[in-house]
């Protein structure tokens, strides 16, 4: 059943109006949401056991994510923008604990100096894996990171890029990854060449 109100008397959707406000506004729009949101994912993190460091970047990478489905189309609201937004950080904190509890934290041996642990950093060995997903360009940065550390399913990253099918995301996605290990696979080979 089509509306018989005249199109500019449709109100748009709750993910609609978001989508538009973001376009027209997206520094307003972001701010309002913050204000909104922040606080109970402040609230939530800090009484599952995380810091204010922590609530801030699961509430950024919430942003991120509702951003970018808001303005790709794929969003669907149900309740308020932030309260989908406090949702997310909900989940991704859930996400980041169990992620800690499978690689907990070790201290340092004893005999292990400051100086000497900044050896070992992976930026200092050439094996700083976001570097390398950072030079692959913004499009395989962006299906990577979607897969692997967000989660999403490939439905969902078609959509969000464009593409035609699912089957398509997969390609570029496999693509992405290859050029990823082979740019490690060239670093880590010329670092163990002996001379």
């Amino acid at each position: 059943m089509t509306s018989s109100l005249p199109p500019q008397l449709v109100q748009p959707t709750p993910a609609g109006a978001l989508r538009e406000s973001l376009l027209a506004n997206r520094e307003q729009a972001l701010t309002r949401l913050y204000q909104r949101a922040f606080p109970a994912v402040r609230r939530y993190v800090g009484g599952h056991g995380g810091t204010l460091q922590d609530a801030q970047d699961v509430f950024h990478d919430a942003l991120v994510i509702l951003y970018e489905q808001a303005v790709g189309g794929t969003l669907v609201l149900t309740a308020s923008a932030s309260t989908y937004l406090v949702g997310i950080g909900r989940n991704l904190w859930h996400h980041e604990q169990r992620r800690r509890a499978r690689l907990p934290h070790e201290a340092l041996p004893d005999g292990l100096e400051p100086a000497a642990a900044e050896e070992l950093a992976p930026e200092e060995s050439g094996f700083a894996v976001l570097d390398y997903v950072a030079q692959l360009g913004e499009k395989c940065k962006s299906i990577l990171l979607a897969f692997y550390y967000f989660q999403q399913p490939l439905t969902q990253i078609a959509t969000a890029h464009h593409y035609r099918s699912v089957r398509s995301a997969t390609v570029q996605k496999f693509k992405c990854l290859e050029r990823l290990r082979q740019a490690v696979r060239a670093v880590v080979s010329a670092e163990t060449i002996d001379y």
